[in-house]
């Protein structure tokens, strides 16, 4: 690995002064599990290394009620050993509990997987259904913007050379509604997704019929995909497996996916639709409801 200068700063505002002279010379390190192996790879060469999680702001969980605040920081193994969160946002768990293994959810953040722009990010589909807002600050000042617009392209983001993710926000759950995230990965030794996908429904008090209902999916596409065709396909329709199924008809005609050494695109296409009906599946069941056959 190259030599390299590795600062600590101890609050916000000394970071983003830290981020505004060295730009793109530095890298913040939020839990490093990227970083680092870019880093020992020689892929990777900042000429200086700056540590958040010394910041208070960067490693909070705050639930309050006008929902969750999450510091961009903070470690998978944090959120979802946290039971408030995981009752109210089992989602989050279950994109959290698949971020590396045991070793790794002590280091990786939900932030720093977020701002690698993984096409197949575990976590990003889920922060997208879960309306999750990202808080972005430089010395400039701040700015929000809705997770869904945060990805730009394969490791590509919204931030500036002087900028860094924050916090992540996010809403609390209407009544009647559940959120599930699942993946398929050919082996539990190969920690990268072919596919993966979310949804988040709300169903209305009787739980027969869904009110609003929010899908994305992943490695699919050049970014996570927001597909609000699907989501809208099923709107005021009748809880039921037809609705569901075509809920994931949509959602695999709007994947755009490539053929590489994890999967073909054809397979892709075929497992968009079915992981979308499962995340859907099991949102059904967290909202209370039941998918029946008629």
């Amino acid at each position: 690995m190259h030599n390299f200068d590795f600062k600590k700063p101890s609050s916000v505002t000394e970071l983003t002064a830290m981020m505004t002279s060295y730009g793109r010379d530095a890298r913040l390190l939020a839990g490093g599990t990227d970083l680092i192996v870019g880093m020992r790879s020689g892929n990777l060469r900042p000429a200086v290394v700056i540590d958040a999680k010394k910041i208070p702001t960067m490693v909070e969980i705050q639930l309050e009620k006008d929902g969750l605040t999450l510091g961009a920081a903070t470690s998978c193994r944090r959120i979802w050993e946290n039971r408030q969160v995981a009752d109210i946002y089992p989602a989050l768990i279950d994109s959290a509990s698949l971020i590396g293994g045991t070793s790794i959810q002590g280091r990786a953040s939900i932030g720093g997987n977020l701002c690698n722009a993984s096409p197949s990010a575990d976590s990003v589909p889920t922060l997208i259904v879960m309306r999750a807002v990202a808080t972005i600050v430089s010395s400039r000042g701040t700015r929000t913007l809705p997770v869904k617009d945060f990805c730009l392209g394969p490791r590509k983001n919204v931030l500036a050379d002087d900028e860094l993710l924050l916090q992540l926000h996010f809403p609390p759950p209407p009544k009647h509604s559940g959120g599930a995230f699942n993946r398929f990965i050919p082996r539990n030794e190969m920690d990268i997704a072919v596919v993966n996908a979310a949804a988040e429904v709300e169903l209305d008090s009787s739980h027969t019929r869904f009110v609003d209902v929010r899908i994305a999916i992943g490695a699919v596409a050049p970014t996570p995909l927001f597909v609000s065709e699907a989501g809208n396909a099923i709107k005021n329709k009748p809880v039921n497996r037809k609705t569901i199924d075509h809920a994931g008809d949509v959602a695999m005609a709007c994947a755009k996916p490539i053929s590489d050494l994890r999967g073909t695109a054809d397979q892709r296409r075929d497992l968009t639709r079915i992981m979308t009906i499962r995340a859907l599946e099991r949102a059904v069941r967290r909202a209370g409801g039941t998918v029946t056959d008629d």
